[in-house]
């Protein structure tokens, strides 16, 4: 019906991509905040820009069943990342009927004095996400004890995730474990801890800077108040009539851990962290064996334990939580943002655009800049950092070459405006994960991801003034 496909070009592969750009500026931005209207939902974006896209591709000549095997490929690269996210909604609520995170919150609160708090809220994630190598895994684990334990001690939420999200993205960034690290070296064609100590220019300002943050707003205003500490006294005393505590419930973290530091496979890591937990839950809660059950696929509830009595809504808001259907909202919208990417990877239309938009580029700190751009929009496009790797890899090797920029700077920049603005991007699969995850709206914590917001200044004033970037060096210095 439409022939043979036409050769690529820069008209084809910009008309999805800016369709993308409209949809979202006229759904997300401009209808809730200058037409008072409610915002589009993510997924009526998605098909909209995928529907857009599919009837340009048939335009174009290109048959079904090539789009079609393009999504696939696409949605095949995508399945180890839904199967994550189905295994940490499971965790939680294994984690929660077990007691684990219950005992954890509980003996934090005892420990922790409030006013280190969103100090602690950072630190903490920046140590375990950096034994890991997971984001994910550090705000879906440690992250929901020290929001459970904000919550408990009148603390700001949204500062607290914003910390918690920032502690977790360092190590996401700069730890060799991590899948994104990784992924960045590669696509800059870099050795791995060239990468990493490239990296430390623009993180470790910006971790010092959101930690003396933390650390001065834990001082001037800490959490709680009049009257905190009876209402600490009877959160706490909620959770001893719910669960009961033993260190043996420290196992399933320590099998995570273990399994991270020692590289082993993720989903089989998480999937025995979940048995462990439902096994303990089961030997040391008196919870029923449906109980267990009902908190993997749907999540723990205070009505599972009649016991309790009346429980302070903060406790809910703590244990109340998990589940496979948790992660409900987050997979659907990542399963249409990759139906999308995959009918474009048709035409190869993100390289194109991108190699098109950041040609003006001519000296070095341009260059720098344009790829830190390029990793931004590429990855807030396609909600997805391994794409956005290889793309801005591809698209910017060549000239970081020419201009004798080292490409551990190519790669470090690929992370610095990619990597670190997942969690900042509302429709981002990272962002919607956090929020479900930690119960705190983009809208609200974003203020307070200091880590994410300082990296986006020092990347580019490194880049201007030519400091870490070690221009003239050769490429593989």
């Amino acid at each position: 019906m439409t022939g043979e496909p036409r050769p690529k070009s820069f008209r084809q592969a910009v008309l999805p991509v800016g369709f993308l750009v409209v949809v979202i500026l006229y759904g997300l931005v401009l209808r809730p905040l200058f037409l008072d209207q409610s915002a589009m939902p993510l997924e009526l974006v998605f098909v909209v820009a995928a529907a857009f896209a599919v009837a340009h591709l048939r335009l174009l000549g290109h048959a079904w069943t090539d789009i079609q095997a393009s999504i696939v490929h696409r949605m095949g690269r995508g399945v180890p990342g839904f199967f994550i996210l189905f295994a940490i909604g499971m965790l939680i609520g294994s984690w929660m009927v077990s007691g684990t995170i219950p005992m954890l919150v509980y003996w934090g609160i005892r420990v922790i004095d409030p006013q280190w708090l969103y100090l602690l809220a950072f630190l903490v994630p920046v140590v375990f996400s950096s034994l890991t190598g997971t984001s994910w895994g550090s705000a879906g684990t440690v992250g929901v004890v020290i929001m459970g334990i904000a919550i408990s001690v009148g603390g700001d939420v949204a500062i607290t995730a914003g910390a918690v999200i920032g502690g977790a993205y360092f190590g996401d960034k700069l730890s060799p474990l991590s899948d994104t690290t990784n992924m960045a070296a590669l696509g800059a064609d870099v050795d791995l801890f060239d990468h990493v100590r490239s990296m430390l220019w623009t993180t470790i300002p910006s971790a010092l800077f959101a930690a003396g943050v933390y650390t001065v707003v834990g001082l001037v205003d800490p959490p709680g108040g009049s009257g905190s500490t009876a209402e600490s006294a009877a959160f706490l005393e909620a959770l001893q009539r719910t669960f009961t505590f033993h260190p043996v419930l420290l196992l399933p973290p320590a099998v995570v851990l273990v399994g991270s530091v020692r590289r082993m496979p993720t989903i089989p890591v998480l999937g025995t962290a979940i048995l462990l937990a439902g096994a303990l839950g089961l030997l040391f809660q008196p919870f029923a064996l449906s109980s267990v059950f009902e908190s993997l696929v749907t999540g723990f509830t205070v009505d599972m334990a009649p016991w309790a009595g009346a429980v302070p809504e903060g406790v809910r808001a703590l244990v109340e939580r998990g589940g496979l259907y948790s992660m409900r909202e987050a997979v659907f919208v990542a399963f249409l943002v990759f139906f999308f990417i995959g009918a474009i990877d048709r035409i190869d239309a993100m390289p194109i655009v991108v190699g098109r938009v950041f040609r003006f580029a001519r000296g070095r700190a341009a260059t720098v800049l344009s790829a830190l751009g390029s990793s931004a929009v590429t990855n807030a496009l396609t909600s997805n950092q391994y794409a956005t790797s290889f793309i801005v890899g591809d698209a910017f090797q060549e000239r970081f070459d020419d201009l004798a920029i080292p490409r551990k700077v190519l790669s470090r920049s690929i992370e610095d405006y990619g990597t670190m603005i997942e969690p900042v991007v509302p429709w981002h699969p990272t962002a919607l994960f956090m929020v479900a995850t930690l119960g705190v709206p983009v809208a609200a914590y974003w203020p307070w991801e200091l880590l994410t917001l300082a990296n986006l200044v020092v990347a580019p004033v490194l880049a201007i003034t030519g400091i870490g970037c070690f221009y003239g060096s050769r490429k593989d210095a």
